[in-house]
C-alpha cells in the first residue's frame, strides 16, 4: 500500500500542470474547470504529503487552496461585471 501512495505525486503533478493551463484561459468555463482540477491536485498532494511527512507541503496546499478560492470568487465577479457591461450595450 505505501508504494501506491508514493505514486500519488505523479497524478498530483499532472493535475496541477493541467489546472494551471486551464486557469490561464480567457473562457470562464475553463477557468472554473482549472479551479476544480487544482482542488483535486491539492487533495492528492495533501494525501501524499501526510504519508511522506512533508508537513510544509501539506500546509502549502491548504494555503494554495485558499488562494484558489479567492481567485475563483474574483473571476466570478469579473465575469458577472462583463455580462452586465454586455447587456448595457
Amino acid at each position: 500500500m505505501p508504494e501506491l501512495i508514493d505514486l500519488l505525486q505523479w497524478p498530483a503533478m499532472l493535475l496541477t500542470v493541467v489546472a494551471a493551463w486551464f486557469v490561464g484561459s480567457t473562457r470562464a468555463r475553463r477557468r472554473r474547470a482549472g479551479f476544480w482540477l487544482f482542488s483535486a491536485g491539492n487533495l492528492l498532494w495533501v494525501a501524499w504529503g501526510v504519508h511522506a511527512g512533508a508537513w510544509a507541503l501539506v500546509l502549502l496546499q491548504f494555503c494554495l487552496g485558499a488562494l484558489n478560492l479567492r481567485g475563483l470568487r474574483k473571476s466570478a465577479a469579473a465575469d458577472a461585471a462583463a455580462v452586465r457591461a454586455e447587456t448595457k450595450r
